[in-house]
């Protein structure tokens, strides 16, 4: 009998596979949030390359699953006479996001309703960078194979694919350390892990060697980490985002069946309630892995 992840592997045509509901206002406002948090965690809109963005005059860069559009009305802000295009699945986030490039008058910046795991309307060799972060939310395993295929169809020869994913955060809470377990055990049952035994999302290990499977060249990896502990300069912004992002998973978490409505009341109690302690300690980490399409 095949079990959850196999028979998840693959998504079905049209599937809305994020583990929260993508149209939720909410969410809309915790993805504004995270957007600056990891841009000004990770070092800037591009650290990996100090010697300057694979960028030329006339480039074009494709933000994968850009939610509100931070990262990308960023990058277009910042490199005028390049060509930002913003795709996600969520109608509400993609008005959004066109919204805020009408306001602050970016002309470069355009967003599309699209699902990454179909096929792109966008021609071959479109693209001189492929950008994602995070897409650990609501991808399949079966699905990264044929995303990182669309990706290399998608851009120039010589062009760049950068993505960022992360595991859970680790902290000295007890009550957020239990709630993160629930996380990872749901991402388990719910087929959207790589993780041998539901302990992790398991994407970070296996991310260098899919793009490098994928046919990109000079693989390389970079580590970020956000320290959140209390009196740092991310304690605030990232418990935002947690006291956010518990609320919103509970759905998910009750639907795979890893926590009553009852169980995750008390637990979030309790891990808000260590997670504002004098001695909490905390870090979030990131990976970066990019990679180049053969010339």
């Amino acid at each position: 009998m095949m079990d959850s992840a196999e028979k998840n592997s693959v998504p079905e045509e049209g599937q809305n596979t994020y583990v929260i509901d993508s149209e939720n206002a909410g969410e809309l406002a915790r993805l504004m949030h995270q957007d600056q948090m990891l841009t000004r965690g990770m070092g800037g809109l591009l650290p990996e390359f100090p010697e300057g963005a694979p960028l030329p005059e006339g480039g074009r860069v494709l933000d994968l699953a850009c939610g509100p559009g931070g990262w990308a009305l960023e990058l277009a802000f910042a490199y005028p006479k390049v060509e930002v295009i913003g795709v996600d699945i969520s109608q509400a986030v993609i008005e959004y996001a066109r919204a805020q490039a009408w306001s602050r008058g970016l002309q470069n910046a355009h967003f599309q309703v699209m699902n990454i795991m179909e096929p792109l309307a966008f021609p071959d060799a479109t693209f001189d960078l492929v950008n994602g972060r995070l897409l650990l939310g609501f991808m399949l395993p079966g699905a990264w194979p044929k995303l990182l295929a669309e990706c290399r169809r998608l851009l120039k020869p010589g062009g760049v694919i950068r993505l960022t994913e992360s595991e859970s955060g680790l902290t000295n809470s007890p009550a957020a350390e239990r709630f993160n377990a629930l996380l990872t055990e749901a991402f388990k049952k719910a087929g959207q892990s790589f993780s041998a035994d539901g302990r992790h999302f398991g994407i970070t290990p296996v991310l260098p060697r899919l793009v490098r499977q994928a046919g990109f060249r000079e693989v390389k990896l970079r580590a970020s980490a956000i320290e959140c502990s209390m009196g740092t300069e991310g304690y605030y912004p990232m418990l935002k985002d947690w006291l956010m992002l518990q609320e919103l998973i509970q759905p998910f978490l009750i639907k795979m069946g890893v926590a009553t409505s009852e169980e995750l009341r008390h637990l979030t109690q309790q891990a808000t309630a260590e997670v504002q302690q004098e001695d909490f300690c905390g870090l979030y980490t990131l990976l970066t892995v990019w990679g180049h399409k053969p010339r």
